[in-house]
């Protein structure tokens, strides 16, 4: 436990309440509570996100577009000139910042609490990343504070730079977390000892000192060390008990009857890949087995997963069982009923459940599902209402897993508990995962690496390669015009924009394109052209049919938001357009030129940006030099941080505070070891030298059951 006295001589914990802290009042109290910060424990917890090294200022000249600086300079002049009206948003502010060497624009958005404080003539030093606008340098929502300083902060070379948010600057919670230190004053150690020794880890009242005031970049880098390797360390110790706790509460049901995989390739109109085989094999083994099969299988567009569950269907039912297909669309669930009932005509009685069916089909579908005359039933989240019951549910199968809450997989697999054949209940049916949204391999380790795990890491013969260029927005008229050519010739198109329509968003420092405003522009240049549009605010049964009249041919081309980075295969779809491209991330851009080259024609993915920033042109290079979906993944990790990759949060897995999964892999890796060595030992973390430590990960997982799968 961390307790320790203030400068009153009170005693504080970790579970204090932050509103004990002076200066802390109820406001205060709730914009901390924004920030999950309720607790002493929570403040101490609460890292900061960077460090001023106050002894490496810079002036405003010597500034670096993209590189993160403090410097010193005079408000020069302040006002509120909203470069457009926006209905019930505030107008931004800008204020005119100088030195002895030159002046730079500093722009706040929500400037409510401190428009007041900057007066010309005061002095202020400023802690942000400048970026170049129109042809000025501008820095957006800097950290700040009064060039006064601090008496408290007076001697100390690098101070923390914390989250904010509007009402709190960073000299309260630099107060803050001074006041919060007592806490940690004899804190317990709850690694276990051999832990700390073997990876010479300071101690946690050190670290968490450190990690907030350091001395010098050693005691901060010893710091960061230790709490990177903590967060690691109890993250795979959790992960590792849940799977432990999964393999030994869950029975599944051996599928050897018959449905051999040589025996299914022959169903289809092509040969599988030398990748479909292996997982294939890999898919079947676990099947095999009475423990559930919860499998992960990853393959990049067009890589072949839909063939790879519909052979692990046959073996399910040609073993007596039920199995279920779930999309996270009508539209995809449409498109996998199309291509399975075609596939398995005659041989399989397979069946559509979707919210949109009637009330007389849905009913013959749960009949047909109760009684076990249905063998496949293909599905969106219908398929989880309490009516739908199965008779002997042994496969799930679901697609883009990350678009589905943990609870409706779940609910899903759950189905199959209830025998409905006399087996009893306790029989858990096996779950099979699909995503073509790439995982980064470092990522996978972390999340997965004690899951099991297939890569479908070939492409069919014959996919050709999609053509990737990059160019301003100068250029548009040409883009268009080949567009215009390639619907000419009986091809379609998307072009994808990153808002829906004009004045969308609150920054004024971007031209950005909106969908609706390139619908009514390519509907005028690319005449007598069918262009429909797409976006996130219309209707479900709006967008499902705009998108059944792009898939039926009907439509030449759609303008869309990133509505359609998941979507359906439209093979005669050829070109890609995405506009203002650095404002998507890397797995975006993939997943997006993924939705072209389905067919045997030349496809063509178009990038249009005038943005030079470093990570927007490192984006773009990968782009057009790769189209490898897990090094684009990495790279895009790097970039990004882990971030919600992958909907980690909806897991319910404890947040990364410190770890970076791009750049400490080699931490993790010595982790997972050490999390090994300590289960295989001790599976219920109850001896005296782990026993501090089991109570910490069971607090950390108390609302985890299920991960991933």
């Amino acid at each position: 436990m961390l307790t320790g006295e203030d400068a009153r001589g009170d005693r504080i914990y970790p579970d204090t309440d932050v509103r004990f802290m002076k200066g802390v009042g109820p406001k205060k109290a709730a914009l901390l509570a924004g920030l999950g910060i309720t607790t002493i424990g929570d403040l101490l917890y609460s890292f900061p996100r960077t460090y001023e090294d106050r002894r490496n200022r810079v002036t405003i000249s010597n500034l670096t577009e993209g590189a993160a600086a403090a410097f010193k300079g005079r408000i020069l002049s302040v006002s509120n000139k909203p470069a457009y009206h926006i209905k019930g948003k505030k107008t931004p502010l800008y204020v005119l910042v100088g030195d002895d060497t030159g002046a730079i624009e500093v722009v706040f958005f929500n400037s409510r609490y401190i428009d007041r404080m900057f007066t010309p003539g005061r002095e202020f030093v400023f802690f942000g990343v400048p970026q170049r606008n129109r042809g000025k340098f501008q820095l957006v929502h800097p950290d700040f504070e009064s060039a006064d300083g601090d008496a408290d902060d007076a001697g100390r070379p690098i101070m923390p730079v914390y989250a904010l948010k509007a009402g709190l600057t960073q000299k309260d919670m630099r107060r803050w977390h001074e006041a919060a230190l007592p806490a940690v004053r004899g804190a317990e150690e709850y690694l276990p000892k051999r832990v700390v020794e073997a990876e010479k880890l300071c101690g946690i009242a050190r670290a968490l000192k450190d990690i907030h005031f350091p001395a010098d970049r050693d005691a901060l880098s010893q710091a960061r060390y230790r709490l990177v390797f903590e967060e690691l360390l109890l993250l795979q110790t959790g992960l590792m008990r849940l799977k432990l706790g999964r393999e030994s509460g869950q029975k599944g049901l051996a599928k050897t009857a018959g449905g051999s995989a040589e025996e299914f390739e022959k169903l289809l109109p092509f040969s599988f890949t030398g990748a479909q085989r292996r997982v294939v094999s890999e898919v079947f083994a676990d099947m095999a087995s009475d423990r559930p099969m919860n499998r992960l299988v990853q393959g990049d567009v067009g890589s072949g997963k839909t063939a790879v569950a519909a052979a692990a269907v046959y073996r399910a039912v040609k073993s007596g069982c039920q199995a279920v297909v779930m999309a996270p669309t009508e539209i995809l669930a449409s498109q996998h009923y199309a291509w399975l009932s075609k596939l398995f005509d005659g041989l399989l009685n397979v069946t559509l459940l979707t919210s949109g069916a009637s009330a007389a089909k849905r009913g013959a579908v749960t009949e047909g599902l109760a009684d076990g005359s249905i063998d496949l039933a293909v599905g969106t989240h219908a398929l989880i209402q309490p009516d739908v019951t199965f008779r002997r549910l042994g496969l799930v199968v679901t697609d883009e897993q990350h678009r589905f809450g943990v609870n409706q997989r779940i609910a899903l697999a759950r189905k199959g508990t209830g025998g409905g054949d006399g087996r009893g209940e306790g029989i858990f049916p096996d779950v099979l995962v699909m995503t073509a949204t790439p995982i980064p391999r470092s990522l996978a380790f972390i999340l997965y690496g004690d899951l099991d795990s297939s890569v479908i890491d070939e492409l069919p013969p014959g996919r050709r390669k999609i053509i990737t260029k990059t160019v301003t927005s100068a250029k548009r008229g040409e883009v268009y015009r080949f567009v215009g050519e390639e619907v000419a010739k009986g091809r379609q198109a998307y072009v994808v924009a990153p808002l829906i329509e004009d004045n969308d968003e609150s920054e004024t420092t971007a031209d950005l394109r909106s969908a609706e405003s390139l619908t009514d522009e390519l509907t005028k240049k690319i005449a007598g052209r069918r262009v429909a549009l797409l976006h996130g605010r219309m209707k479900q049964h709006e967008k499902n049919a705009v998108m059944a009249s792009f898939v039926a041919g009907e439509t030449d081309i759609l303008v869309s938001t990133v509505v359609i980075e998941v979507g359906v295969n439209v093979p005669n779809a050829t070109v890609m357009v995405i506009e203002n491209a650095e404002r998507f991330g890397l797995a975006q851009l993939h997943q997006l030129r993924g939705r072209v080259g389905r067919g045997g024609e030349q496809s063509y993915c178009v990038l249009v940006m005038d943005s030079d920033s470093e990570d927007a042109r490192a984006r773009v290079k990968t782009m057009t030099e790769t189209d490898d979906g897990f090094r684009i993944a990495e790279m895009d990790l790097s970039l990004r941080g882990p971030g919600e990759l992958f909907g980690v949060r909806q897991h319910g897995i404890p947040a990364l505070r410190l770890a970076d999964l791009a750049r400490h892999i080699r931490i993790a890796e010595k982790a997972k070891t050490a999390a090994r060595e300590i289960l295989s030992g001790d599976p219920m973390l109850v001896k005296p030298a782990n026993r501090v430590f089991g109570d910490r990960v069971e607090f950390l997982f108390r609302d985890v059951t299920e991960v991933g799968l």
